[in-house]
């Protein structure tokens, strides 16, 4: 038992946690204060900028001043705006403008962020790839809310696309709070030591959280071993993070191997990555920024029996671990916690806990690498060649995922021939084109296309040429000839008009990042190149290494209202050498949150108002209304000239307009039947740039193409208005429910609780709904929508759909009592008939389903105060015989029917309908027969109704008694009489109970999944492990208890017990103390007496 609790509290300790975050590290719960507004102008730059008046000094939200906002002096990609909020803040939220009162803003841009300056990084949006949507205005401002957030000092916007009509255009604010940081630096010889406290109770999970920046991608981050080399290490290796955990005891199986766990790449990006550990026993969850692994080691609770130390930034003591002869990590750590015990500020007062070896400071040093990355197979950097010597020298670094592309192309002067550096295969080769000679190549490295940084070493003179990777090098002899180094050379790929040997070749421009570039002697600085002071370029981000982590980069949908997927689309396929994967896991159905949203209409004047509604190339609407007026606009937004409606233009007519500047365009759907008949209707109704459509119901789509050269562009500016016109006039009235825009919900609930003449939700969700509350099942207004009540079904779930089923043991039965029984003397038939008259029936519907290979078999016995009855029973030759006895004073109506041998493992449905004296039976859903009952038409003092074995059915005809006294072995289902559901009743009790089991009695999933279509059943036992459901003499009877309640007993029962063990076992440990103290303080008295 001890076990099982210590598993269950395992569990709970390991649940998924946000990073460790003590009090002071990480953003406060409000976090969301305006970052920009009160900097001053110089903390404003940018690319460009049109005038003195456009400056970014202007570029404040909602300020006037200077031109209204920022404008570079030309508007093309390569421009941004830059925000240096004078420390790391943490940043929660960005927000845009258009420059005032002009045609000038931004559609769509990046965000970049940086903490010192150089060497940007790009945000990604968690559900995109691509930028921010920007304004379709000058005016209105666009908030975005980062999710996750991050950490900067510097944050840059590149414009992407803006206004065709107008120029770039931008003012901007930025959210967020002060960030607190505690920076730990190693220089890659270097290492921290913190020793623990020696308490006698380790603690029960171990918790390490650190932020991380890499300037090397090789080197340890921390470690910690035993008495017997068992040890956990945190190591860089290539740029991936890996997590070592080794027992280090070769006693131990071999089934024991060391776990080696490896997440993320490309981490020695210099920017800072999060990590998170958290240790109990041999469970570890390991997080590297967002991505978690969840796992188990083999062993012992023995395996991580670990010293008191742990080590940072490599292993200070190599004596002590000679299998670690790895290097040092060289980077810095940030608010680096054990157990929520800040290690850098303790090492930072330089407590007794700490030992610091080598050059370790509390600083952290910014880089000044200026990388490049070419975007496309078309991007190229153009830069000046040595031109005049003679000899040709490059080195650079590279990194990329692509295993072919051009790197680099030069021309040698005087006609004397061309080079081709390039990637092929993952491999480096270069080519040299000489006049009258055939190409001579140079192939060197191998697997380069694996995301790390590579160095590359180019060199051609005179009587050869060589080039180095890494560290493997390649020459190539050359025929005695002058080398004269051209005037330009092209990373990446060519101009369009280059026509130089191998420059032109379908394996493409390079994509991926370039740095530390030299030609001759002499260092390129790529900031020249962005400012335009060198070479020229095409389609490049500089400063930034924009490639990305393949190993965890990944998009993943969960919990998105728009699922489920029906298309993914994978962009620039065309690349060469380039995949692309994607996994979609299983859909989860757990409801549309907006499919209920509504507002109903109230009168004329009435209307809802929204932000305009952003569909310039697409606009997407649906939603569903219902009304019993002729007319009424659903929607409209205007524009300066352009709008956009939908309405209900007569009893029979739904109307699409729109106008984007080429005149207004009507489609519209006409229905047979009248829309306003007060039932719900939807509607969809789409245009982009190719047409328009406009769907209602099931009724055919109605479409109308754009015009081959007319505008494209829905250019609105005004409100939203739902429900009615900004005029006023023709409002709708009715409700409106469930409205999407683009795939983006409104909420017309919450607008609606704060507008006049209009009301949240709607009425008569049943009249279109009822139909999907199931075998009897009631349907209920709500306000958001409809639920079942099965309260008088014999199945429950949501739509009183799901079956409530039973399988019964030989001689078992279960009874549910209608009324309470009465000891009443023979001659008290007057008595008898004032308590039992309220339960007399002329009329009573029965349904079962049931599946057995046993005959005879009672089905159903409803007995009577009045020794009336009615039985449902399966005869010798398995045929289906119903008996009606309803005056006690003459013979049964009995009816045999012999559709065929129902005792055969199937499952068979059976409904009875009684009306008066004619009763109608349905079998199988199929077969039916009606007959005319002589012996009464009123079942009166209706007592009880028996399922399976009957013990008393005295005053039955003999075929009931052989079926009562043999029972019912089998399978039970869906059982109603009236408004009586017994299987429901035992088995999902929500009151007193009425019902009484006797025997084994066992719920079960379905009836019908007993066997195989088809084939008769061999065992119709259910497959429950442990006994579920009620066993016991045949004469013991009890209300059946749910079984959950049961297994609640049986748990806490178990507990009970745990506790009292405990309790008894601390009672006898106190009492074993107190006696021998006792006897120690005896004998000491008896030593002094014995003194004196």
């Amino acid at each position: 038992m001890a076990s099982v609790a210590w598993a269950v509290l395992k569990v709970l300790l390991l649940l998924p946690t946000q990073t460790w975050s003590p009090v002071g590290a990480g953003n406060p719960p409000d976090c969301d204060a305006p970052l920009a507004s009160a900097l001053p102008r110089s903390s404003f730059s940018s690319s460009s900028e049109l005038s003195s008046s456009h400056g970014p000094g202007f570029s404040r939200l909602n300020r006037r001043d200077g031109a209204g906002g920022w404008t570079p002096l030309v508007s093309n990609k390569y421009q941004w705006l830059q925000i240096d909020l004078g420390e790391r803040m943490e940043v929660t939220a960005v927000a845009t403008q258009g420059g005032y009162g002009s045609s000038d803003w931004v559609t769509s841009y990046l965000l970049m962020f940086s903490d010192g300056g150089r060497n940007w990084k790009q945000y990604r949006r968690e559900e995109s790839i691509w930028g921010f949507p920007g304004n379709t205005n000058a005016d209105s401002v666009v908030h975005y809310r980062l999710q996750p957030p991050f950490e900067a000092r510097f944050l840059r916007f590149l414009p992407l696309a803006w206004n065709p009509r107008g120029r770039i255009g931008m003012r901007i604010e930025v959210y967020g709070c002060a960030y607190k940081s505690e920076v730990v630096y190693f220089d890659g010889q270097s290492a921290l030591l913190y020793r623990l406290d020696k308490k006698p109770l380790k603690p029960i999970r171990d918790v390490i959280s650190l932020k991380f920046k890499a300037m090397q991608s090789n080197g340890i981050l921390l470690h910690r071993e035993g008495q017997h080399g068992n040890h956990i290490t945190l190591e860089l290796i290539k740029g991936k993070l890996v997590f070592f955990l080794n027992s280090g005891n070769a006693k131990l199986p071999s089934t024991i191997a060391p776990v080696t766990l490896t997440l993320g790449s490309l981490l020695d990006d210099q920017h800072w990555h999060s990590v998170l550990i958290e240790l109990l026993d041999t469970q570890v969850n390991f997080t590297v920024d967002k991505h978690t692994h969840h796992f188990q080691a083999k062993g012992d609770s023995s395996y991580l029996d670990l010293n008191f130390e742990i080590s940072f930034g490599g292993i200070p003591t190599p004596g002590r671990s000679r299998a670690f002869r790895r290097k040092s990590f060289h980077g810095c750590l940030e608010n680096l916690y054990y157990n929520g015990v800040d290690v850098t500020e303790l090492a930072k007062k330089h407590k007794p806990q700490i030992l610091m070896m080598g050059n370790v400071s509390f600083s952290c040093p910014q880089p000044q690498t200026v990388p490049v990355t070419f975007l496309s197979s078309r991007s190229y950097l153009a830069l000046p060649g040595n031109s005049g010597e003679d000899k040709v020298s490059v080195t650079f670094q590279f990194r990329t995922w692509n295993r072919a592309g051009h790197l680099l192309f030069g021309e040698l002067r005087r006609g004397s021939g061309s080079f081709v550096l390039f990637l092929k295969d993952g491999k480096l080769k270069l080519s040299l084109f000489q006049p009258g000679q055939s190409p001579r190549n140079v192939t060197a490295g191998a697997g380069l296309n694996d995301g790390q940084w590579h160095s590359v070493s180019f060199s051609a003179k005179w009587s050869h040429m060589n080039v180095v990777v890494d560290d493997d090098t390649a020459v190539q002899p050359l025929v005695a000839v002058l080398i004269d180094s051209g005037d330009t050379y092209y990373f990446g790929g060519c101009l369009d008009n280059s026509s130089g040997s191998g420059c032109k070749s379908p394996l493409g421009g390079f994509q991926g990042c370039l740095r530390l570039i030299t030609i001759g002697d002499k260092a390129v600085d790529p900031i020249l190149v962005q400012q335009g002071a060198l070479g020229s370029f095409r389609d490049l981000q500089i400063d930034s290494c924009g490639i990305t982590d393949r190993t965890s980069d990944t998009i993943v949908l969960s919990q998105k209202e728009h699922l489920p997927v029906t298309q993914i689309v994978m962009t620039d396929a065309g690349r060469p050498h380039s995949e692309a994967a994607y996994t979609l896991g299983p859909l989860l159905c757990r409801g549309d949150q907006s499919f209920w949203n509504s507002a109903s209409f109230n009168t004329e004047t009435s209307y809802l108002h929204f932000p305009a509604f952003h569909g310039e190339l697409t606009a997407d609407v649906c939603f569903f209304f219902k009304t019993t007026v002729s007319s009424g606009v659903f929607m409209e937004n205007l524009g300066i000239t352009d709008f956009i409606r939908i309405e209900l233009r007569a009893p029979t007519e739904v109307t699409f307009s729109f106008d984007v500047g080429n005149g207004p365009c009507e489609v519209t759907v006409q229905s047979p039947t009248p829309f306003n008949d007060n039932q719900w209707h939807h509607v969809r109704a789409e245009r982009n740039v190719k047409g328009a459509s406009l769907q209602v119901d099931q009724l055919p789509q109605k479409m109308q193409p754009a015009p081959a050269d007319g505008h494209v562009r829905l250019q609105l500016n005004s409100q939203l208005f739902i429900g009615g016109t900004a005029t006023r006039q023709r409002g709708f009235l009715g409700c409106i429910r469930s409205l999407q825009l683009n795939g983006v919900a409104l909420d017309l609930e919450e607008r609606a609780t704060v507008t006049p003449g209009v009301e949240p939700g709607c009425a008569g969700h049943c009249s279109t709904y009822g139909h999907l509350c199931r075998n009897g099942g009631r349907c209920r207004e709500k306000r958001r929508g409809v639920t079942c009540d099965c309260a008088f079904s014999a199945y429950d779930g949501p739509f009183c759909s799901n079956e409530i089923s039973a399988y019964f043991a030989t001689g078992s039965s279960m009874t549910y009592h209608f009324q309470e029984h009465y000891t009443l003397s023979e001659n008290s038939s007057s008595l008898v008939s004032s308590l039992h008259r309220d339960v007399t029936l002329t009329r009573e519907m029965i349904t079962l389903s049931f599946r057995t290979t046993r005959t005879p078999s009672l089905l159903l016995y409803v007995s009577s105060f009045y020794e009336e009855y009615l039985s449902v029973i399966l005869a010798n030759n398995g045929s289906l015989q119903i008996r009606y006895k309803l005056d006690r004073h003459q013979n049964p109506d009995a009816f045999t029917f012999d559709f065929k041998n129902m005792a055969d493992g199937q499952l068979h449905q059976v409904k009875i309908n009684r009306e008066e004296a004619v009763v109608m039976v349905e079998v199988n859903q199929s077969t039916k027969k009606q007959v005319i009952l002589s012996s009464g038409t009123e079942f009166n003092a209706v007592k009880s109704l028996i399922l399976g074995k009957v013990l008393e059915a005295a005053g039955a005809d003999p075929d009931t008694r052989r079926a009562a006294t043999s029972g019912f072995t089998g399978c039970l289902s869906a059982v109603r009489f009236g408004r009586a559901a017994p299987l429901k009743a035992a088995l999902r009790p929500s009151g007193p109970s009425r019902v009484t089991v006797r025997g084994h009695v066992a719920p079960m999933a379905r009836c019908a999944a007993g066997a195989a279509s088809g084939s008769p059943a061999r065992e119709l036992a259910p497959r429950l492990a442990g006994g579920a459901g009620r066993s016991g003499p045949a004469d013991e009877g009890e209300p059946l208890v749910n079984a959950d309640r049961r297994d609640s007993a049986v748990i806490g029962g178990v507990i009970a017990v745990v506790i009292f063990i405990l309790l008894c076992i601390t009672a006898i440990a106190i009492r074993i103390y107190q006696q021998r103290k006792l006897r120690k303080e005896n004998e000491s008295k008896v030593s002094k007496k014995e003194e004196c």
